[in-house]
């Protein structure tokens, strides 16, 4: 028994004729009758009896029509749902995704923006933490999935797709002498007063090393942890940052430049999330669009 048959029941049963049904059905009348065979074979019963050229239900046919009917319903259902999901009118109740915390002020409004929009029952949970918690919520199922720096091993049960990359830069402000170069050096920032980010981490301590094998004694003004805050002191005149590239573009609407920052460093940056976990349709389509605006964020201006 199949949902075909089940709709040639239910359409016999409306139209009383195998030529009405073939016509409704978009089928041949040789095939609504070989359909109608099937489902009283498998049934084991007849379903109608002729009369004169036409088809009457018999007492069992019109009992059964009713279950038909139930199934067909329930399938029309359940494609509406899909189609719905697939739409995005409906979804999970909610996506978690974790970001760093420096993408929340510009990068996240914008990356959700048109969305919102393809996915209006769909509700949105965004966690803004540090790399190392991020992987702990991928890896513990608390978010769907994460943006991250690649810092070394992921946890276990973890996979990481690349989906950025950046260079180290010095971001200054337009009007500070040391936006007049091409590339600044360790040497440039002799006494010129730093804004770090980001101590006991591993590009922070490989930033320091580099200090220190240079001989120049860092004049660190101001400790901070987020990206975000790094520029925005820069824009108000309180010293200069290291960072990489890829952050540096998110505030690029700051009064603020950068130049390649020497010895040259890259950072890799990707999309976390655990393994043996599929994506829901509307997860799937949120990691789609933070890659969208991960390169809107990226192309030059």
């Amino acid at each position: 028994m199949n949902i075909k048959q089940l709709e040639v029941l239910r359409t016999l049963l409306a139209t009383g004729s195998t030529i009405a049904t073939a016509k409704t059905m978009g089928l041949s009348q040789s095939g609504v009758s070989r359909l109608l065979q099937q489902l009283e074979a498998d049934l084991s019963m007849s379903l109608f009896v002729r009369d004169k050229g036409r088809l009457i239900p018999t007492p069992e046919a019109l009992l059964l029509a009713r279950d038909a009917e139930n199934i067909l319903l329930a399938v029309d259902r359940m494609s509406g749902h899909a189609e719905d999901l697939r739409s995005g009118a409906a979804g999970p109740e909610i996506v978690r995704i974790g970001l760093p915390s420096s993408m929340w002020e510009h990068f996240a409004p914008a990356m959700l923006v048109d969305y919102i929009r393809d996915f209006p029952g769909v509700r949105i949970e965004t966690f803004f933490e540090t790399t190392t918690a991020i992987n702990k919520l991928v890896e513990q199922r608390v978010i769907d999935f994460g943006f991250l720096r690649m810092e070394g091993e992921s946890g276990p049960g973890i996979e990481v797709e690349r989906v950025a990359t950046g260079e180290s830069v010095c971001v200054v402000p337009k009007d500070h002498p040391l936006a007049k170069l091409e590339e600044i050096t360790v040497k440039n920032l002799r006494d010129v007063p730093l804004i770090l980010i980001g101590r006991q981490r591993p590009n922070r301590m490989a930033l320091d090393q580099t200090f220190r094998r240079a001989g120049i004694k860092q004049i660190v003004k101001i400790e901070t942890h987020t990206n975000s805050s790094a520029c925005s002191y820069v824009a108000h005149g309180l010293g200069v940052t290291i960072i990489s590239s890829f952050y540096a573009n998110l505030y690029r609407h700051l009064p603020v430049v950068h130049r390649p920052f020497v010895p040259r460093a890259t950072q890799e940056f990707g999309l976390a999330r655990a393994v043996g976990t599929p994506l829901s349709i509307a997860a799937h389509a949120l990691s789609d669009a933070l890659k969208r605006q991960i390169r809107l964020s990226q192309k030059d201006v």
